[in-house]
């Protein structure tokens, strides 16, 4: 586990090109803020992270039983953190976003769009 990177995935790369084209400019892993997000948004207090499918357990009940109880453990622990960390950003007045991987592999841009319609409307909400 050791060799998985956690910064500068070719999911996050893929995005961050995809989040220039809209002409954003962000933070990268900001470790000031709970659960360090991969992007950072200050001025209009967004996070977003992107979850690894796996690491992150999407769609977790419907294949936790396949894998062994190491596994399921530590995906849980994941799942609980993710929760946790979502709850002290809000708690802190952030608007938090969270994205798989699989949605940018997919189609990077539209995850991009996501993003920058929730930092728009973030501009709208403060005025």
């Amino acid at each position: 586990m050791a060799a998985v990177r956690t910064r500068g995935t070719s999911i996050e790369l893929a995005l961050a090109v995809a989040l220039k084209s809209f002409g954003l400019r962000w933070v990268p892993h900001d470790d000031g803020l709970p659960g360090k997000p991969d992007f950072v948004f200050h001025r209009h207090r967004v996070a977003v992270f992107v979850d690894g499918d796996f690491w992150h357990g999407f769609r977790f009940p419907q294949w936790k039983e396949k894998v062994s109880s190491f596994w399921r453990r530590k995906i849980d622990s994941n799942r609980r953190r993710d929760r946790s960390v979502h709850r002290k950003l809000r708690r802190l007045g952030w608007i938090v976003l969270r994205v798989w991987g699989h949605e940018i592999k997919r189609n990077p841009q539209e995850v991009a769009e996501r993003v920058f319609s929730v930092v728009v409307k973030s501009r709208r909400r403060k005025g």
